[in-house]
């Protein structure tokens, strides 16, 4: 029941986030994003083309990773749980779409074998799930050995459970009223979202380290860098999410 109920509602949010992606791709965003890509990857397969390199992108979206990965040359498949959103992927690709295999498929449940990507990639995706540590597992088992893991993301509705982060929150949704700014959080259906977040676990949980925790009995060795908001976020999105920064999380399975 949880996992129509979510895909509804993103399938009402499809045309709304593509948007967002479109204005990515339109900016200089695309390129911040990309760089940081670039380097994580650069360190774990020196001197290794991009189409030498598969990536698999969980939780795709409207497909902003996807196409500057593939720009870039990489190989790319991408997956996502809602047909909406990968029929909005694949209109943003335009002539790339072609050379990215977009697949509707569960981040939770990959139909991959073992082994099969160099990389693995996501951004807001795990707080939204039913069941993050499957995420995980399958996201760990599909990487090939010497592979890498980076997942964006924040503690989005944390101040659902802290009262200090509810201060944060109010606070944030106060400075993006005074900078005449869109603000994300209440100009999106704000009771469903809080909905489903009140029904998932990572809402709960203390981030980064809940994730850092799980990939070490992963036998993963993973890190987390807590100020990458710095580095990719818009000066809008800076005073949007001011109380919820983005995390990345990178971790490498052993050679």
């Amino acid at each position: 029941m949880f996992e129509s109920e979510n895909q509804a509602y993103w399938t009402g949010r499809a045309s709304g986030y593509s948007q967002v992606n479109q204005t990515e791709l339109a900016t200089g965003q695309r390129k911040n994003w990309l760089r940081v890509i670039r380097e994580q990857i650069g360190k774990r397969f020196p001197g290794k083309a991009p189409e030498e390199i598969h990536i698999l992108e969980v939780g795709c979206g409207p497909g902003f990773f996807a196409i500057i990965l593939a720009e870039a040359g990489y190989r790319v498949t991408a997956i996502d749980y809602t047909p909406a959103m990968l029929t909005e992927a694949r209109k943003n690709a335009g002539s790339l779409s072609g050379t990215i295999t977009f697949l509707e498929m569960n981040g939770e449940a990959l139909a991959f074998d073992d082994q099969s990507f160099h990389v693995v990639v996501s951004r807001n995706l795990t707080w939204n799930l039913p069941h993050p540590e499957k995420a995980y597992g399958e996201w760990c088992r599909v990487l090939k050995p010497g592979g890498l893991l980076l997942n964006f993301d924040a503690d989005w509705y944390g101040y659902l459970y802290n009262e200090e982060k509810r201060e944060a929150y109010e606070t944030d949704r106060r400075r993006t009223a005074q900078a005449g700014i869109h603000d994300e959080y209440i100009h999106t259906d704000i009771d469903a979202m809080e909905a489903i977040a009140r029904r998932v676990p990572l809402s709960a949980a203390q981030r980064p380290s809940w994730d850092l925790d799980l990939l070490g009995k992963l036998h993963m060795q993973a890190a987390a860098d807590e100020k990458i908001w710095n580095r990719v976020w818009s000066e809008e999105e800076k005073i949007n999410f001011s109380a919820t920064p983005m995390f990345l999380i990178t971790a490498s399975r052993p050679a």
